[in-house]
């Protein structure tokens, strides 16, 4: 029971064990990868007083500070004064976010508000299963919109939304749930998805979900 606890307690201050079993990865909440310089220097000066392994940017736009002792956690965290991202568990990841018009000449829509909100509302919320969203600013979808849970693509006339996609063991392309959205009905269309899902009683993840009920069927109750 003591080691149950002590897991349990270690995934809540978002430190996941590393190949050695001995040390620890802790990856501070970057919304959408973006940041200050003060940020990145803190980062920095948190991983070399903890003699940390490495800094390892990941697919999730976070900076993980690899190969930090068990002893170390607690102070590390203090130290950064920056809330965990949620790399594990049965919830809303960090949301992950393209350029789009706020820096990117190639943007159709704003895909950093639109994220940020997303981020803002969503992350961390407890679903049926691990849950990622992709925001894009165009349709190079360069936050993978089309392999996420929900997706979202900046196009000329407004957002196409796409659901059920997903990479990992079981790859799945997403279907399109809605095209030629504007702002408030992109957040309003992302809300009934996430609600629906947290309440449907599944323990599947979405696109597995999808494919039970049908992608017709999902699209009735969405929208």
């Amino acid at each position: 029971m003591e080691e149950k606890e002590k897991k349990k307690d270690l995934l809540e201050k978002g430190a996941i064990v590393q190949r050695d079993y001995e040390t620890y990865a802790i990856a501070p909440h970057i919304p959408g990868g973006i940041c200050e310089p003060s940020t990145l220097r803190r980062i920095a000066d948190v991983a070399e007083k903890y003699n940390a392994k490495a800094l390892k940017l990941t697919s999730a736009q976070r900076i993980a500070i690899v190969g930090v002792a068990e002893s170390n956690i607690d102070a590390a965290w203090h130290d950064l004064n920056i809330p965990p991202g949620y790399a594990i568990g049965l919830c809303v990841r960090s949301v992950k976010i393209c350029p789009g018009t706020t820096f990117c000449k190639r943007g159709k829509q704003d895909s950093v508000t639109l994220g940020m909100e997303f981020d803002r509302k969503y992350h961390g919320m407890t679903l049926p299963s691990k849950f990622k969203i992709g925001v894009s600013g165009c349709s190079n979808s360069c936050a993978e919109s089309w392999i996420k849970d929900l997706g979202f693509i900046g196009m000329p006339k407004g957002w196409k939304v796409v659901v059920g996609g997903s990479a990992g063991a079981a790859p799945a392309i997403a279907e399109v749930l809605a095209e030629n959205l504007n702002y408030d009905e992109a957040i309003d269309t992302a809300d009934r998805v996430i609600n629906h899902y947290k309440n449907c009683g599944t323990k599947k993840r979405l696109g597995r979900y999808i494919k039970e009920i049908g992608f017709e069927e999902f699209k009735r109750e969405i929208l």
